[in-house]
């Protein structure tokens, strides 16, 4: 299944609902939709993740990205993520740098 995404910007919380898959044939045109973001005052990325049925090391490069690019103060969240999604980003180690929860606290 291909990726589908939605971006809202609303005060300073980018939130990003995923679905399908997040991998090398489609992260390079989700980065540059997340370029947009830069500039933007963006305190908090808001992964919505429950409907993202896989991610590519490619997917999660674009997470690495957004951290990096958009804003070394940003807070990233990956939120209801199904399990398979999570077990590669603790596999990966991005667990340390974002925030992984069912739903959104802030």
């Amino acid at each position: 299944m291909d990726l589908q995404y939605k971006m809202d910007l609303n005060d300073g919380i980018a939130s990003i609902t995923l679905s399908g898959s997040l991998d090398a044939t489609n992260a390079g045109t989700f980065q540059e939709e997340l370029k947009k973001l830069i500039g933007q005052d963006v305190k908090k990325i808001v992964f919505m993740a429950k409907d993202l049925t896989y991610i590519a090391s490619a997917g999660l490069r674009v997470m690495i990205f957004a951290k990096q690019r958009i804003g070394a103060d940003v807070q990233v969240y990956l939120v209801g993520a199904q399990e398979a999604v999570l077990d590669v980003v603790k596999m990966s180690g991005l667990d340390t740098f974002m925030t992984i929860q069912k739903e959104f606290e802030g």
